[in-house]
């Protein structure tokens, strides 16, 4: 702790380092899941093709594909991009699966009142579909939060910035308070992340919390 107080305005720079690289590849990964999931969610074959791919891409090591992207598109080892590319490949490969997943939890007699009405597909999934399937999903993009801020601190280990600064000089220099120091904020950031996404979700999700008032009120 002492050197957490004493280095306070450093960590807290290397901090806004290390959300940027986290949050980013989130956003990114989120335009391109949410679409796609949407997609091939009631088309099996393209489903399970997509499936198997992501399941596929999240098992790489991150410190193989922080190695293989710059050569692939022309960029530095240490350059910030390389870090935010990888983990957009994570949270896509980790969403292109719960998108779905999250749909499938929409009762098939509310989809099938919203097609009697005369909603298009486009129009159901964005007003009905995605909207009743945030609870599940949410779940799962607390998952991807909590594993990117996790992940950023690899990219140390390639000279990119971030939390992970704090564990590889304090592994160089010996001096385990420096190494307790980035524990510490990496773990505070995930838990106030986590808890940001939960509480996004439940204000997004009103008819939830008036479910759990009626439950409560008949037991």
């Amino acid at each position: 702790m002492r050197y957490l107080i004493d280095n306070f305005a450093d960590i807290m720079a290397i901090t806004r380092t290390h959300l940027v690289l986290a949050l980013v590849p989130l956003v990114l990964g989120l335009v391109i899941a949410v679409p796609v999931g949407a997609l091939i969610r009631e088309n099996r074959w393209a489903r399970r093709i997509v499936t198997t791919a992501s399941s596929l891409a999240f098992t790489i090591p991150s410190l193989a594909l922080f190695v293989i992207i710059p050569p692939l598109i022309g960029i530095s080892m240490i350059d910030p991009l390389n870090v935010i590319i990888a983990l957009t490949v994570y949270s896509a490969a980790l969403l292109l699966i719960a998108v779905p997943m999250a749909l499938d939890t929409v009762p098939a007699s509310v989809i099938d009142a919203a097609d009697a009405i005369g909603f298009g597909r486009f129009r159901r999934t964005v007003t009905v579909d995605m909207p009743l399937a945030l609870p599940v999903f949410t779940a799962s993009l607390r998952v991807v939060v909590v594993t990117n801020i996790a992940m950023v601190s690899v990219g140390a280990l390639i000279g990119v910035g971030g939390l992970g600064k704090l564990f590889t000089q304090g592994y160089q220099r010996d001096y385990p308070d420096q190494i307790v120091a980035g524990i510490i904020v990496t773990l505070v950031l995930a838990l106030i992340f986590d808890r940001l996404v939960f509480l996004l979700g439940t204000l997004a999700t009103p008819w939830t919390r008036a479910d759990s008032r009626v439950k409560g009120a008949r037991s």
